[in-house]
């Protein structure tokens, strides 16, 4: 009995649309998914430079007080404020990739590791086309 049920879902005709459906309903997710994380880090990116402008402005209040008040070592305050821009940097850097992670933008091996698997899932699709052509003929 159930030897019939596969048999009738192997020459199902409409299997091959049926999968190729459900692959583009995945890609087609996939791509809503990534065009939502897009928009949201888009947004997230503008709050991050906001703050960042803000930070800045005060950090170059302090710094402009610190090099009026120590104008006779300016090259010390030079490394200070050299020292500062790079962690600066670095803080925005690492809230910048922080905040792409958990928006899940995807890396580009990601998204070429998915590419991998829909040009396999096509293949099969299309090898399943062929054998069911295949069994037609007979």
């Amino acid at each position: 009995m159930s030897d019939d049920n596969e048999n009738k879902s192997q020459n199902d005709p409409q299997l091959p649309g049926k999968i190729k459906d459900s692959a583009r309903q995945i890609w087609l997710a996939g791509l809503g998914a990534y065009t939502k994380a897009e928009e949201d880090a888009g947004r997230f990116f503008d709050r991050l430079v906001q703050e960042g402008e803000q930070l800045e402005n005060k950090t170059r209040g302090v710094v402009g007080k610190q090099i009026k008040s120590v104008e006779g070592r300016v090259g010390d305050v030079r490394e200070r404020a050299t020292g500062t821009w790079d962690r600066l940097e670095h803080m925005f850097d690492e809230r910048v990739s922080g905040a792409l992670r958990r928006l899940g933008i995807h890396r580009r091996e990601e998204i070429e590791s998915l590419e991998h698997r829909i040009e396999a899932l096509e293949s099969e699709l299309q090898r399943l086309r062929g054998d069911h052509l295949d069994d037609s003929e007979e």
